[in-house]
């Protein structure tokens, strides 16, 4: 009998916040993967929006309910990190083209410097491709109504 490698995927991102596409992106990784951490990369030289603790917070309470889920915070190159907790894989969600060209290239500068770690891109559902952290952010800022943006899990937090 053999023993596979378990599956796992870093979703990384800023999440500042999280929005109903990022959790889809989760959800349809989930049967794909033995685990997916989502994890928050920590660039303590960019200003963000929300405060680390309230992303962290926002990731826990929007994926309590999916045991194969894990929130975690890093700082420096994702291949780092995925190495660090043992995952063979980069989840990553598409909107447009121009991401794809973004993150296409991020991909392959990645795999330069981990061959063992492989990127996967999952199409954003289509009722969520105008849903973007900037987006979410301008509207929460100027006091617009985000609840219908973020997932329904933290709506009350806006």
């Amino acid at each position: 009998m053999s023993t596979s490698k378990q599956k796992i995927a870093v979703f990384p991102g800023s999440f500042d916040p999280i929005t109903k596409g990022h959790e889809a992106i989760v959800k349809r990784a989930l049967p794909l993967f033995d685990k997916v951490i989502i994890a928050i990369g920590n660039n303590t030289e960019k200003n963000k929006y929300f405060t680390l603790e309230q992303r962290k917070l926002y990731l826990e309470k929007t994926f309590a309910h999916l045991p194969k889920t894990e929130i975690a915070v890093f700082e420096g190159l994702t291949v780092n990190f995925c190495k660090s907790v043992g995952a063979n894989f980069i989840l990553r969600g598409l909107r447009s083209v121009s991401d794809f060209e973004f993150e296409k290239n991020i991909a392959q500068i990645n795999r330069s410097l981990n061959e063992e770690i492989e990127t996967v891109f999952l199409l954003t559902d289509p009722e969520y491709i105008a849903f973007t952290s900037t987006i979410v952010r301008d509207i929460h800022k100027y006091g617009g109504n985000v609840k219908l943006l973020v997932p329904e899990a933290i709506g009350n937090y806006f």
